[in-house]
């Protein structure tokens, strides 16, 4: 009996993990290369960067953990917001909601493809900061860590605005920008949480990114506010959080 359970709950979870691949893969093939996803993405970002960046007296390469972080924040959460509106515009949405997967697995699918579309973006300041700037890294493993668990925490939060009820993808990404945008400034990345006021330390606390940041300059320089075991802690905490926000909104708003 026990080996038929078996049997039985993993033909079920491979079934599951099928599903939400053949939903991130549609994605993929559909959204990679749109131009608002390339702007949104990719340009954004960099330009917001270096906006703050030049004025400052730094060398190039101290400054690379903090676009990694910035990058990893827009990209992951970019594809979602325009895959799920643009599903409902099309009447296509019921049918994928009605897809014999759980809609834990739809979540998680509809992730998949910005977690792994934020890595690849992602790649590009690493490569730059590594062979032109000549920035080193001291530890490997945590960057790793720190990129995978930041992609997915914000890929998460891309599929929780994305289920704000609405087939124009302007609308999300309006809601979503009024937090994406001030995560940059509270999270110690163009400014140190150390220099801030009290007020702004507290406030950073309640950030992912914060703890994305913090273990990517870790990785980087060695240096953090936190422990490695703390940030990551608090990744997967945030993680839990926004995938059961986003279970409950497709459940109440999306029926």
């Amino acid at each position: 009996m026990p080996s038929i359970e078996h049997k039985g709950w993993t033909k079920h979870l491979s079934r599951e993990m099928n599903g939400a691949w053949a939903i991130a893969k549609k994605d993929m093939r559909i959204y990679y290369f749109r131009s608002n996803i390339i702007v949104s993405g990719i340009l954004f970002p960099l330009f917001m960067f270096l906006s703050f960046a030049i004025g400052k007296n730094a060398p190039p390469k101290t400054l690379i953990p903090g676009l990694i972080s910035i990058t990893l924040l827009f990209s992951a959460s970019q594809i979602e917001p325009v895959s799920l509106t643009l599903e409902r515009r099309v009447k296509t949405f019921e049918r994928l909601i009605s897809a014999p997967i759980s809609l834990n697995s739809m979540i998680f699918g509809e992730s998949i493809s910005g977690f792994l579309y934020s890595l690849v973006i992602a790649l590009l300041p690493l490569v730059v900061g590594i062979f032109i700037f000549d920035t080193q890294i001291v530890n490997a493993p945590i960057l790793v860590i720190s990129m995978i668990l930041t992609s997915f925490c914000f890929a998460m939060l891309g599929t929780l605005f994305a289920a704000y009820p609405t087939e124009t993808a302007g609308e999300v990404m309006a809601i979503l920008n009024t937090v994406r945008l001030p995560l940059i400034f509270i999270s110690g990345i163009f400014i140190p949480i150390s220099s801030m006021p009290q007020i702004g330390q507290k406030i950073a606390l309640i950030s992912p990114l914060t703890y994305g940041n913090d273990m990517i300059e870790y990785a980087f320089t060695g240096n953090s506010l936190f422990s490695p075991l703390i940030d990551i802690s608090m990744l997967v905490i945030f993680i839990i959080i926004f995938h059961l926000a986003t279970n409950y909104m497709y459940k109440n708003f999306n029926e």
